[in-house]
C-alpha cells in the first residue's frame, strides 16, 4: 500500500491504517520528541498525544512535501504548545555578545551521553537549543514558535552551548582521570 493510500484511509478513519501508520511513524517521531521532552517517559508521552492530534489534522496535509516532515512539524508544535501553558518560557530579554562553539571529539563523547545532556538541559534552553541546533530553525522562527523575543532565544541558545560545554569538559576531564586498562 503506498503512503498516499495509507494517509487517505487515515484521512477515513480506518484503525487499521492509523495503527500501520503508526507503527511506520513511530520509531522516527520518537526521536523527535526525545530531543524535545524532559526523558524518555515523557517522550513516550508526547510521542501518543502527538499521534492523536496527527491523526485529528491528518485531512490538512496537502502531499505537497514529504509526510515526515509534516507529521514532525505537527508533533514539535504539540510540544511547544505543552511548554508554553508553563510559565518558564517568558524570560527577561538578555543580550549575550559571544556566540559560543562547541567542539566534540567523537570518541570523547557518544550520542547516548549527548542525549542525556541534551535532556537534562532546563526546559528553555532545550527548546531553543534543539530547534535551531538539530532542526535548523531560525531565530525568528524560534521566536514566533515559543512567543519569545529573538534575543531571548539568542541567549537561551547561548546559555544551553555553555552548559554543554561544561558537561562535556567535566565529562572529558572525569574520562582522562580515569587510567586505561586493558
Amino acid at each position: 500500500m503506498s503512503i498516499e493510500q495509507l494517509i487517505g484511509d487515515c484521512i477515513n478513519k480506518d484503525i487499521k491504517a492509523q495503527e500501520q501508520l503508526y507503527k511506520l511513524y513511530a520509531p522516527k517521531l520518537f526521536s523527535v520528541c526525545l530531543k524535545y521532552s524532559r526523558n524518555a517517559i515523557e517522550a513516550q508521552d508526547n510521542l501518543q498525544e502527538g499521534f492523536l492530534l496527527i491523526f485529528e489534522k491528518i485531512h490538512l496535509f496537502s502531499f505537497k512535501g514529504s509526510f515526515d516532515g509534516w507529521a514532525k512539524r505537527v508533533l514539535i508544535n504539540y510540544i511547544l504548545q505543552q511548554y508554553r501553558t508553563e510559565t518558564f518560557l517568558s524570560l527577561v530579554d538578555e543580550n549575550i555578545k559571544d556566540e559560543i562553539e562547541v567542539e566534540i571529539e567523537e570518541e570523547e563523547v557518544s550520542m547516548d551521553f549527548l542525549l542525556k545532556i541534551i535532556q537534562e538541559l532546563p526546559d528553555r534552553y532545550r527548546l531553543v537549543f534543539n530547534l535551531f541546533v538539530i532542526d535548523e530553525y531560525t531565530h525568528h522562527e524560534i521566536a514566533e514558535l515559543m512567543k519569545i523575543t529573538v534575543g531571548t532565544s539568542k541567549s537561551n541558545l547561548s546559555r544551553a552551548k555553555m552548559i554543554l560545554k561544561q558537561k562535556i569538559e567535566q565529562h572529558s576531564n572525569n574520562n582522562n582521570d580515569i587510567p586505561f586498562v586493558k
